[in-house]
């Protein structure tokens, strides 16, 4: 059996893929009536037709039938606790940490974890345990003689 070759002669598209385009404007013998699909009368008959976005033929459009959601809610949202270094010296304490701040009742109990911010001077060596630490209060609480520890 011999192989038979493609040529190009032999390609074509497949029945039903393709259609005559559309010959709109062309009077009634053109299949499209006498008003080119465009309907009697109104502004989709009209040349430049363009409605405006979301203009839905004049009932209550869609995106305003819909209530207005304000954004969305973080699942799971950590509800930080914030402390400057300047506020640590007032604290009396030797070791700042979230439990520690929580039973001298200077930080909300529901807190998650402890951020230690750069606002301020530290003048007493401290040992730091906190979740955040800003390179700010790192160096600041290093140059008073204090440790940090990132828990």
């Amino acid at each position: 059996m011999a192989k038979e070759t493609i040529k190009l002669t032999d390609l074509k598209p497949a029945e039903g893929s393709t259609s005559k385009g559309k010959r709109v404007g062309r009077g009634r013998a053109s299949g499209m009536g006498k008003t080119s699909t465009r309907g009697h009368n109104g502004e989709g008959q009209r040349s430049g037709q363009s409605s405006k976005r979301g203009f839905e033929g004049g009932q209550m459009p869609n995106y305003r039938q819909l209530p207005k959601l304000k954004g969305f809610q973080i699942i799971n949202k950590r509800n930080w606790a914030e402390i400057n270094v300047g506020r640590l010296d007032a604290l009396n304490l030797k070791e700042i940490s979230l439990e520690s701040l929580k039973e001298i009742k200077k930080v909300h109990p529901s807190s998650d974890g402890l951020r230690v911010l750069g606002n301020g001077d530290l003048k007493s060596a401290l040992t730091v345990k906190a979740v955040y630490v800003s390179p700010s209060a790192k160096s600041k609480i290093e140059a008073a003689g204090g440790k940090v520890e990132l828990v």
